[in-house]
C-alpha cells in the first residue's frame, strides 16, 4: 500500500520549507492577526515587554526586529495597518496569464469540441485561481476529479503547494499525495482527521488517519468518516481505485518560477517552485511600518487644546472638570492679558509629514514589485491617466511581460498534461467516450494587451503595401475572433469590391476585368 501505515510527522516537509510557505501565507492572507502570530509567536512571552528573541542575532533575531515582530506595548491600542501588497502581486501575475483563457487545439472534432466544452465550462476560472495560488505559494497542482452527483464529465481541480507532498523524479512530478483535514477538534490533545489522497499513473488511493497537529496518527476505515463514507465502495483492498487512464498521471505540477534559490540544498525541496514574495518579506514589513507611520501623523495631527485649571467647569464633588469647547461665553474669568502671564490656551497641532511618508511608500512598492518580477507600471505607478497605445505599455510594462512569458514555459506542459488526462478519464471505463485523440492540445495564451482599431489599420496597411501578406491573413489580424466561415466572406466581399476578384477566362470564357480580347468562350481566336 504505498499511503502511510504507520505514525509519523505530518506534513513529512522540511521545517524551513514549512515556515516559508506558512510565513508567504500570511502575507497573501492580507490578514494583520496572522502576520502578527506568525512573527510575534516565535519566541515571545507573555509576561515580557520584549522578547528573548530580539536580543538574539541570526534570522530569529532579525526577524522579531521587524515590524510585525514588535508586539504591542499592555495597555495600548494596537496601531499597526497592513498594506495587501502582496495579494496584490498574486492576483497581477494570474491576470497577466489567464485574463483571456488559454486557447486550446486538439486534434479531431469530437476532441476539439471537448476542449471548447471545458474551456468554457469553468477551466478558466479555475486557471485564475491556480495562477494566483501558483504566486504566492510557490507553486500549485491540477487534478482530475470527477463526482456523478455533481457532473457527467470530469473536471480540473486546484490544490494549493502547501496542501501536498510530491514526488519527482529527474524534475518530471510522478505521483503526489494530498491530503485535506476533515476535522480538528477543540481539546488538550487536538484530534485531528485527515483524508490523503495519492495519484499515480492509472490510480488513485485514499486514506482516512487520526492523529494530532504534528503527528498522521493511525489509519481508521473510510467510513468512519461522513466525508470519506463514499469513497468506501469505490476503493479494493489496497484502498486504491483504476481511473481508467493507465498511461496518464491524473495531476500536474506547476512550479511558479524555478530555481527556489532558498532551498535548492534541500533534497526534498529541489524541484518546488520560488514564490513571488521570497526576499521581499523585509520590504513589505517596512511599508507597513511606513504606512503605519504615515496613519499615526494623521492621528497626531488632529488639533489638541490645552487649557489652565481656571478654565475648567466643575462637575462637582469628586466628579472632576471638563472643558467644553463649543461654549461661546465664559462668567467669572479674568481673560485681561497682563504682562508676563502666559497664554491661558495653548493649541497643540503637529504636522502630518505627507510628502515624506508617500515617497518613502512609493519607493517601497517600486523595489517590492521590481524584486518580484514587475514593473511598477502594472500596479498603477508612474501612470498620469493619459491614453497611450499598445506599443507603448509593452514598453512600460516590459519587466512584467517578461516575467509572464517565463511563468508560460512552466504553464503551458502543465494545462497540455492535465487536459490529456482528463481526455483519458473521459475515453476510459469510467465514461467511456468515443471519439477522443489522446495527444497532447496545443496551448496559447492570449496577448492580454491588445492592439486599438488605429494601431491595427496601420499594420495591415503597411502590410498591405509591402505585399507581405495575403488578404486572409490581413482580415484575421483586424479580427482575430472571427471563425474560417466569416473570415473568408469578408474576403470574398473585400476583392469584388475592390475588383481584385477576376474569373479566369481560359477556364470559365467568362468576361470581365481582366479578360483577354479576341478571346471567346473554350479559349479560340474570336472570328
Amino acid at each position: 500500500m504505498p499511503l502511510p501505515t504507520a505514525d509519523t510527522l505530518w506534513p513529512p516537509t522540511s521545517p524551513v520549507v514549512q515556515t516559508a510557505v506558512a510565513d508567504w501565507d500570511a502575507w497573501w492572507s492580507a490578514e494583520p492577526d496572522r502576520l502578527e502570530g506568525r512573527y510575534l509567536g516565535r519566541g515571545y512571552r507573555d509576561d515580557a515587554h520584549t522578547r528573548p528573541s530580539q536580543y538574539r542575532g541570526g534570522v530569529v533575531g532579525a526577524l522579531a526586529r521587524w515590524f510585525w515582530g514588535q508586539p504591542t506595548e499592555p495597555g495600548e491600542k494596537r496601531a499597526k495597518l497592513h498594506v495587501p501588497l502582496a495579494g496584490d502581486i498574486a492576483r497581477t501575475s494570474s491576470e497577466l496569464l489567464f485574463s483571456e483563457p488559454p486557447k486550446l487545439t486538439g486534434k479531431g472534432d469530437a476532441t476539439q469540441a471537448r476542449l471548447d466544452q471545458l474551456t468554457e465550462g469553468g477551466l478558466h476560472p479555475t486557471l485564475l485561481e491556480a495562477g494566483e495560488v501558483c504566486a504566492a505559494l510557490g507553486g500549485a497542482y491540477l487534478r482530475v476529479v470527477w463526482d456523478d452527483e455533481v457532473s457527467d464529465h470530469p473536471w480540473v481541480d486546484v490544490v494549493a503547494a502547501d496542501r501536498a507532498v510530491p514526488e519527482f523524479r529527474y524534475g518530471k512530478l510522478v505521483a503526489v499525495t494530498f491530503w485535506t483535514v476533515l476535522e480538528d477538534e477543540s481539546s488538550s490533545d487536538r484530534r485531528v482527521f485527515r483524508h490523503l489522497e495519492r495519484h499515480e499513473k492509472g490510480r488513485i488511493f485514499h486514506g482516512l488517519y487520526e492523529g494530532s497537529l504534528t503527528h498522521l496518527g493511525s489509519v481508521r476505515p473510510l467510513q468512519d468518516h461522513p466525508a470519506t463514507a463514499p469513497l468506501a465502495t469505490e476503493v479494493d483492498e489496497d484502498g486504491g481505485l483504476d481511473t481508467g487512464a493507465p498511461d496518464h498521471l491524473t495531476a500536474a505540477y506547476v512550479p511558479n518560477v524555478r530555481p527556489a534559490r532558498a532551498w535548492r540544498h534541500i533534497p526534498t525541496a529541489t524541484y518546488w517552485g520560488q514564490s513571488d514574495f521570497q526576499g521581499i518579506e523585509s520590504l513589505l514589513d517596512a511599508l507597513d511600518e511606513t504606512y503605519s507611520s504615515w496613519m499615526r501623523d494623521v492621528q497626531n495631527g488632529k488639533g489638541r487644546i490645552i487649557v489652565p485649571d481656571s478654565m475648567l467647569q466643575s462637575l462637582g464633588p469628586g466628579k472632576g472638570a471638563a472643558w467644553n469647547e463649543e461654549r461661546r461665553i465664559y462668567a467669572g474669568l479674568n481673560m485681561l492679558p497682563r504682562p508676563g502671564d502666559p497664554n491661558p490656551l495653548t493649541v497643540v497641532q503637529f504636522a502630518i509629514r505627507v510628502a515624506e511618508h508617500r515617497d518613502t511608500c512609493a519607493e517601497l512598492v517600486e523595489q517590492a514589485v521590481r524584486q518580484a518580477g514587475y514593473s511598477a507600471s502594472t500596479f498603477g505607478e508612474n501612470g498620469d491617466g493619459a491614453a497611450v497605445t499598445a506599443t507603448e505599455i509593452k514598453a512600460r510594462e516590459r519587466r512584467s511581460l517578461a516575467t509572464r512569458a517565463r511563468k508560460a514555459l512552466y504553464w503551458g506542459p502543465a494545462v497540455a498534461d492535465i487536459t490529456t488526462a482528463l481526455l483519458a478519464v473521459e475515453a476510459g471505463f469510467r465514461f467511456g467516450t468515443a471519439g477522443l485523440d489522446l495527444e497532447p492540445p496545443k496551448v496559447e495564451f492570449q496577448d492580454s494587451i491588445t492592439e486599438g482599431p488605429v494601431e491595427l489599420a496601420t499594420t495591415a496597411e503597411l502590410l498591405n503595401r509591402a505585399e507581405a501578406t495575403s488578404r486572409e491573413t490581413l482580415v484575421r489580424m483586424l479580427h482575430p475572433d472571427w471563425d474560417q466561415d466569416q473570415v473568408d466572406a469578408e474576403v470574398d466581399t473585400i476583392l469584388k469590391e475592390t475588383g481584385a476578384a477576376v474569373a479566369d477566362p481560359a477556364m470559365t470564357g467568362a468576361e470581365g476585368p481582366g479578360a483577354v480580347p479576341g478571346f471567346g468562350e473554350g479559349g479560340g481566336e474570336a472570328d
